[in-house]
């Protein structure tokens, strides 16, 4: 499961509209609104360094956090959305939304390979060829896992990686239904070539 849930300290956005969202991005801010859970949307701003920090760490989208603003409690929250400059790819505008320790989401979640030296495929020169990188699961907010992990042990040459091989943390689910491919061994390039003049020879 993902660590201890990090804070994301934000400011209360007195004014709404244009010209406070303006003025924020003047002062330094990334103005945002945090919504859902029955309230009453919330205006807020972040710092724009604080903000492009975590957004250059990585897996921002799939990060639950500890919303913390001052005078209110606590509140985890989850970004929806992060707006950008078309032009410098800059964050301009986030959008957070409540959640409760209980309430089910989508998030994509990061895919790790392990026992690489354990694979007979890879030895003989095989390449492990990643179809997925992520996979989106509905998960709980109380139970967000850092990722899932693929075991390679004793994967050969051909062998195909299925979401069904895979042991999913408790309580989540992939979004897709059907047994989607993660990744595959392939066949040294080498062999492959040599393979296919064989079967143009039989031909």
């Amino acid at each position: 499961m993902a660590g201890e849930i990090p804070d994301l300290v934000a400011e209360v956005r007195t004014g709404t509209g244009k010209g406070a969202a303006r003025q924020a991005r003047r002062e330094g801010y990334v103005p945002g609104i945090v919504y859902g859970d029955g309230k009453a949307p919330q205006p807020i701003n972040i710092k724009y360094y604080d903000l492009l920090k975590r957004l250059k760490a990585g897996r921002f989208l799939s990060t639950l956090f500890n919303l913390k603003l001052e005078g209110q409690d606590d509140v985890r929250v989850i970004c929806r959305g992060v707006q950008r400059d078309v032009v410098k790819d800059l964050p301009t505008h986030i959008d957070l939304m409540r959640l409760h320790r209980a309430s089910r989401i989508n998030l994509f979640i990061h895919v790790t390979f392990e026992n690489h030296e354990k694979a007979p495929g890879l030895k003989k020169g095989g390449t492990l060829t990643i179809v997925r990188p992520e996979v989106e699961l509905e998960v709980t907010a109380a139970e967000i896992p850092d990722h899932i992990t693929v075991d390679l042990a004793g994967r050969d040459i051909g062998d195909v990686i299925h979401i069904n091989d895979v042991e999913l943390p408790a309580g989540a689910v992939p979004t897709i239904r059907r047994n989607f491919v993660i990744a595959n061994i392939a066949a040294p390039s080498g062999l492959r070539s040599a393979e296919d003049e064989a079967e143009g020879g039989e031909e």
